[in-house]
This record gives C-alpha cells, structure tokens and sequence, in this order.
C-alpha cells in the first residue's frame, strides 16, 4: 500500500472576508478589539489594550446610537498572568483578576467575580483576554526568526494547550496532521498566513470604533457581531480576525472567520449556521467548521460554556469556539432592537 499524499491546503483558508459590510438599517452592531504591544521587547511582558462598542443603527435612518462602550487595560507576563489591570466601566471586582493566569482560570475567575455584567462589552472584552494573550505572540513570527523560542513557548511553562502538549488539542493539532514536526512536536514555525487590509469599509466610517494606527510587532484581534430581526428571528453576521503589522508596513493575518446564523428570538435556540474560514494555519484548521452545525438547536445564551463541552478536542477548533462563544450575547443583544 502506498502512503495518500497529504491533503491541499483549502484555497478559501488564505482568502480575507476584507472590510466589514454596510451597516443594515434596523440593527445593532458589537464591535471589539483587543491590541498588544511589547514597550520592553521581545519576551518581556506586554500591554494589551482592550475596546469595545455597541451601535445602533436605527431602522427610520436617524442618526445611529452608542449603546454602550467598554475599554481595558491589561499588563500582561510572558505566561499570561494578569500583573495589572483597570477597566472602564470600572467594578469592584477587577483587582482580584490581577495574578490569574489566562486561560480556563481566567474564565472560571471572570464568571465567578464579574458575572453579573454578563453580555455587555466589558465582560465580552474580559472573556477574550484568554484567546488574545493566546495567539498575541505570533506576530513576532513576522519580525524575528527565533520567535517560537520566547518564554511563553518553553515546554515548562507553556501556557498553550495542556501545558504545551498540543496533542488533539483541536482540530488544527490533530495528531499526525501537518501542526506537527516530523518528530512530533508542534510546527510554529511553518504556517499558513494571509496579508490583509483594513477592517474598516470606506464608505462607512463609523462601521468601527476607533483602531489605532499599528506598527512594529503589535497584534490585534478584531471581531464584529450584527444583528436584525427578519420576523421572529434574529439574523446574525459576524467577523473575526487575528492580524498585526508587519515589516512592509502592511497587515498579516494568522486567523480569519466569517459566521452567519439565525436565532429563534423567543426561545433563543441556533436554528441555523454557517461559518466560513477565511484564514487559517494549518490545511486540516477548516475541518472544525463542519463540526460547528452540532450546536444547532442549541440555546445561545447557554454558548459561553455549552461550545467548550460541545467542541472539544479535535472537534472544534480554538478560535472558532471564540467566535461561537460571544454569540451568547445575542439575546441581550437583541433585546435592544427597537
């Protein structure tokens, strides 16, 4: 038996979605971002900058509304611990996320302590930290050759997968997948990525909240949820995208998904989904989109914890589950609709 030649990489998986669409009259748009820098260099700790904004756009054409804003700040260890933060809208709650670890503790800390403003931007901005903090990193893939040996990536502190082993950690790190070196050991080095342009559309200037200017190694990651109501469904566009600067003073993107889906509004159960990998690492990474449809029929508010159960392991993939997880807000969201 000869061995299969291994499969093509999915040509839509080095395609960006470009800038976001018109906003629809009649809807609300999230839109968040979350940026890091290194002010002290190369495996030092870093700074992240969280934004976030809800917008209404009114269906009569009036003059569109900020619902609600959020912003952080976050100094941040090479293994992702929280060494300082402040928030506006601030809580009391905030200095006991200082010291957390990002990641599944983050998570179960931001749940247990600030709960209770669940579904607003602030909380949605906390939530990604985990992710953020988890793939900031990689820009530096694009300005030093020796990246994959920063701190956060030595094998006795990685703070990635299961305490570094990526084994059948989702569907991109698929044991004997091309994530993995011929030795064993995840490839860091060797993946797929995508220039892109900017996020903003040029007819719709205030389509985003503001996005600074990035250069030098600095990450950013963007995403958008819209909304309207068709009857008695919520109909729901979302963008999500890993970038930062690179050296030609352009964009590079590492991860890129576009997700469509609709919400009973009453009952709030998935009753239809679709999402599309734009931009992704590995040629096995799209494969996790197919397996998102397992959350149909399922109630989105229920998203935040029921994704992660539902799409472990090599069923579902890091950032996808990301995407999926902040349509939990959709029904507070859409609570907000005229």
């Amino acid at each position: 038996m000869t061995n299969m030649p291994p499969p093509q990489q999915f040509p839509f998986a080095r395609q960006s979605a470009g800038h976001a669409p018109l906003r629809r009259f009649g809807s609300i748009r999230r839109t968040t971002s979350i940026d890091s820098d290194w002010p002290d260099g190369f495996g030092q700790p870093w700074d992240m900058v969280g934004r976030a904004r809800d917008l209404l756009t009114p269906a009569d054409g009036s003059a569109p509304q900020v619902l609600d804003t959020a912003h952080f700040r976050i100094k941040a260890s090479p293994i992702r611990e929280i060494l300082a933060i402040e928030a506006t809208p601030a809580h009391p709650c905030l200095p006991e996320l200082v010291g957390v670890r990002a990641g599944g503790a983050s998570r179960l800390v931001l749940s247990a302590k600030l709960g209770d403003v669940r579904g607003t931007p602030l909380f949605q901005l906390l939530d990604d930290y985990a992710g953020a903090s988890l793939v900031a990193g990689w820009i530096w893939s694009q300005w030093r050759g020796d990246w994959a040996s920063a701190p956060q990536r030595g094998s006795h502190q990685s703070t990635a997968g299961r305490k570094g082993v990526m084994d059948n950690i989702c569907t991109g790190f698929t044991v004997g997948g091309s994530a993995f070196k011929a030795d064993g050991t995840p490839d860091n080095v060797n993946q797929s990525f995508t220039e892109v342009g900017p996020l903003e559309h040029p007819d719709d200037p205030i389509g985003w909240h503001h996005l600074p200017f990035q250069e030098g190694p600095q990450k950013r990651r963007a995403r958008r949820i819209d909304l309207w109501r068709e009857g008695g469904t919520i109909m729901v566009d979302a963008g999500f995208q890993d970038s930062g600067s690179n050296p030609d003073g352009g964009r590079t993107a590492i991860h890129e998904y576009r997700v469509f889906a609709e919400v009973d509004e009453a009952s709030g159960t998935l009753l239809a989904l679709q999402a599309l990998p734009m931009i992704l690492p590995y040629r096995e990474c799209p494969g996790a989109s197919v397996k998102a449809s397992r959350m149909v029929g399922c109630n989105v508010a229920e998203f935040r914890d029921l994704v992660i159960e539902s799409l472990s392991s090599t069923l579902g993939c890091t950032h996808l589950n990301d995407v999926l997880r902040a349509l939990a807000d959709v029904p507070a969201l859409a609570r907000l609709l005229p």
